[in-house]
């Protein structure tokens, strides 16, 4: 089973920028994109089912043009259900869940706090909310893959400027400390176990040139619960993609 996990920052400007063009050749069975910022409705979705993609999945923010995640796959799910049941995220349109066989993999975009305290507080909320409610759920479905936007660098390697960045959103202390406490819930980092030495960043600001200069920060994940982290057979980034400001995380797993 090979995914893909892609902050898109937006589908059609994606798809303009040649997304499926750069899709074809690649071996994934399925796609979890993040922010998506429309409604499938209003998005050509034909050059997907060419590529022998379903949309499975699709939950839209309430506002337009922000946020939203989805699904595609060449796979048929056991299972499709979207958000978590609380409405203060769920209007974002922040969360899908697809069960295949005995693994269930969740499909993410986590809040950004980077417009001020109010949002910050919001990011802050659904850390604990998410982690509260991923732990429900792994007593019933053990073998979780979460993957998408965290919206947090976790060490000093997966930033460029660590000691410039320690008072901005997405490395604050608090926030790294989720994320180490995170990983050492029963969750393994899938790209930083295959590449524990490897310096690589999955979003780039627009900026100043941050992305030709790779001033980058490594804010897209894919979480494997520890049940079947044996079960990895490699993760990486595709630093070349340019269809966004974020770069595809991928994973394959028996």
């Amino acid at each position: 089973m090979q995914i893909l996990t892609y902050n898109l920052n937006g589908i059609r400007a994606a798809l303009k920028n040649g997304l499926l063009e750069w899709l074809k050749d690649k071996p994934f069975d399925v796609l979890c994109f993040q922010e998506v910022k429309a409604t499938p409705d209003v998005v050509d979705l034909s050059g997907f089912a060419a590529l022998g993609y379903e949309l499975i999945g699709w939950h839209a923010a309430e506002k337009k043009g922000y946020s939203g995640v989805a699904i595609f796959s060449k796979m048929k799910p056991d299972l499709i259900s979207h958000g978590f049941n609380l409405p203060v995220y769920d209007s974002e349109g922040r969360l899908l869940r697809a069960d295949f066989g005995d693994i269930t993999l969740l499909n993410c975009y986590f809040p950004s706090g980077t417009s001020g305290e109010i949002r910050q507080s919001v990011k802050m909320n659904f850390l604990e909310d998410f982690n509260n409610w991923v732990d429900i759920l792994r007593i019933e479905r053990p073998n979780l893959i979460i993957c998408g936007d965290y919206n947090i660098a976790h060490t000093e390697m997966d930033i460029h400027n660590p000691k410039g960045n320690k008072k901005s959103s997405g490395f604050l202390p608090e926030e790294r400390e989720w994320m180490t406490k995170w990983f050492g819930s029963g969750y393994t980092d899938a790209f930083r176990h295959m590449n524990p030495d490897l310096q690589e960043y999955s979003w780039w600001t627009y900026r100043s040139g941050a992305r030709a200069s790779n001033k980058g920060w490594r804010i897209d994940y894919i979480s494997v619960a520890d049940t079947i982290k044996d079960r990895i057979v490699g993760s990486r980034q595709y630093n070349d993609a340019v269809h966004s400001d974020h770069c595809p995380v991928w994973l394959e797993i028996e």
